[in-house]
């Protein structure tokens, strides 16, 4: 059924034409946007892998899964000790390096990110 919303004679617009913009409206209302005046967002995902293990207290293959957060913290979750491992948080993925990777450089340290790209530590 076609209803035409008409003035003095002349139509204006059609009612099914307003109901439709209507539910868009509604419809583009209820999608997320992302908040002003918060942080940024976004993650990026990496796996650590040693080749060796100097200490011999994580072991060797891959002993850190963990993500780069849009401020640049980074969250790393140790696959060691089972069952749980263990979660560390550092301001900056810089810091981390410092304290896990660089300061063990016979590991021979494999950071590889979600896209593929890959750092490599060590001799």
């Amino acid at each position: 059924m076609l209803q035409r919303i008409t003035f003095k004679g002349e139509i204006l617009s059609d009612l099914n034409e307003i109901l439709e913009e209507k539910e868009e409206k509604e419809t583009e209302d209820l999608k997320p946007k992302p908040p002003s005046k918060l942080a940024p967002r976004g993650i990026r995902s990496f796996t650590v892998c040693r080749q060796h293990d100097e200490t011999g207290v994580s072991g060797e293959g891959v002993i850190i899964e963990g993500v780069v957060l849009g401020t640049g913290q980074c969250i790393v979750h140790w696959l060691y000790p089972p069952p749980r491992g263990g979660i560390a948080i550092f301001d900056s993925m810089t810091d981390f390096i410092k304290v896990h990777i660089e300061s063990h450089p016979g590991n021979k340290t494999i950071i590889t990110y979600q896209d593929g790209e890959q750092d490599h530590y060590g001799n």
